[in-house]
């Protein structure tokens, strides 16, 4: 076996061919390949422009750097295990198409600084996609609401009936989380948008470069200010982790009431044929394969997080090979989060519809209206707490009689109380319960009316 060309001539035999294989990255880090030129070739300016290298020197290897882009894109650029990593591959076919002048290109950097860029270039970029996603999401969760913002569905505590809800109010709850997710990425990108680039392995480097101009050309705000932390930190990579934990939570808990609506049991959604399946055994069934997977996945993003908080937490300074644990978790919960989310998209989008009848009758059929019949109560100028006893008492005699609230006569309501008139049964009707809600934040209609103007004027969207 050969020896690695990535290693000085201190060694003397090559590796076990188990372990050779067992240390290498390249299988998985050739998805940092278009980021290793971006930074090469960035680094290989700043070389030019320190007189480093000659300015001349400088711009054949950004042509070498860019020949290797385009055999990358038409399949003949494929390094293989003997490669060790995506840095020493590309490394190794500059120096075969430009010589001498290709073993240039690695003055002033280590790989320890080299991969630290690669990963914060692609995740910077991966961060703005999943923020396009989220937008997506975001929108069709408001068109879905434009569609339903008089319809009514009943609100749960403790998968209990509740108090009946607008339908709309319901999903800009998830444009809430989504919102507060995307705020949360964004944040994450200012501490994944500082670049390590010219720490070298650990001490920085005697070369006189300017890693201010490397971090300028290749869009970074800043610079790490020890060359210590930035061949180490790998926060930004779990900040990104618990950002994407989050909303995997918010799609999970989307996908979980998609899940209960569309059962027989409530029936509140049905599912279309563009995003459910059958059985292969029971022909009558359609069944959520969307909402199961993207529930289902969410606990691989969590396993990821958990792995880099794992790893991290006994590292002493500065980098460790542990190091390389970090992209296989790392871009894994990318992909796991991107593909859940245009999922989701999807789905509400074209892959399921709410049946307005059946939610009609679900408000109609319960006593989520017992809370208003005691704000009744204290309108009449009945204390809360008596209205509540109170109210205690008219659902034990609805619930023995067989009866809901509006069967009650209004002589059973006066012998209650009172203070009860004809005009209970207009104040307990779902409707009028739902639109009573006006507090700011509430799911009265014109409170609902005013949250999607707020979020068509945010994001952007005409009204459906």
């Amino acid at each position: 076996m050969v020896l690695s060309e990535a290693w000085s001539d201190r060694f003397e035999e090559g590796l076990n061919p188990f372990v050779e294989r067992f240390n290498a990255s390249i299988e998985f880090d050739i998805y940092l390949l278009q980021e290793d030129i971006d930074g090469s070739i960035a680094h290989a300016r700043m070389l030019g422009a320190c007189g480093v290298i000659s300015s001349e020197d400088a711009a054949r290897l950004e042509v070498g750097l860019e020949t290797i882009r385009t055999e990358a894109a038409s399949g003949q650029f494929q390094p293989g295990v003997e490669d060790e990593d995506i840095h020493f591959a590309i490394e190794h076919r500059l120096i075969d198409l430009l010589g001498p002048l290709g073993k240039k290109l690695h003055t002033g950097r280590s790989r320890n600084d080299q991969v630290g860029t690669d990963m914060r270039l692609w995740l910077r970029r991966r961060i703005d996609e999943i923020d396009k996603d989220l937008e997506r999401l975001q929108k069709a969760l408001l068109t879905m609401s434009e569609k339903h913002s008089n319809t009514l569905i009943p609100g749960y505590t403790h998968l209990q009936r509740a108090q009946p809800l607008c339908l709309a109010h319901h999903l800009l709850a998830y444009v809430e989380m989504l919102g507060r997710d995307r705020e949360r990425l964004l944040d994450v990108r200012a501490r994944v948008n500082i670049s390590p680039l010219g720490s070298a392995a650990l001490a920085g480097t005697s070369v006189l470069i300017d890693r201010r101009h490397t971090a300028e050309t290749l869009g970074f705000s800043r610079i790490y200010a020890n060359s210590l932390d930035a061949v180490s930190d790998r926060d930004f990579a779990i900040e990104f982790m618990a950002a994407s934990s989050l909303i995997m939570v918010h799609l999970s808990r989307l996908a979980e009431e998609i899940i209960l609506w569309a059962s027989e049991e409530f029936s509140f959604v049905s599912l279309t044929d563009r995003c459910a399946t059958g059985s292969s055994l029971m022909p009558q069934k359609k069944n959520p394969d969307v909402p199961e997977l993207v529930r289902g996945k969410t606990g691989r993003v969590f396993g990821h997080l958990q792995a880099l908080l794992t790893m991290m937490k006994g590292l002493p300074l500065a980098y460790n090979k542990d190091l390389q644990e970090d992209k296989e978790a790392l871009f894994d919960a990318v992909n796991t989060t991107k593909s859940s989310l245009q999922a989701m998209s999807i789905l509400i989008e074209e892959g399921l519809e709410f049946c307005p009848d059946r939610l009609t009758s679900a408000v109609e059929s319960d006593f989520s209206n017992a809370t208003d019949v005691a704000d009744y109560l204290v309108a009449k100028g009945v204390p809360f707490r008596e209205a509540y006893q109170i109210v205690g008492r008219v659902v034990k005699t609805s619930l023995a009689k067989g009866i809901l609230l509006r069967d009650l006569t209004l002589e059973q309501w006066q012998e209650i109380h009172s203070a009860f008139a004809d005009d209970i049964y207009q104040k307990i009707a779902p409707r009028h319960v739902v639109a009573a809600k006006v507090s700011e934040g509430g799911t009265g209609f014109e409170r609902v009316q005013e949250q999607l103007q707020y979020w068509r004027k945010l994001l952007g969207a005409s009204k459906e």
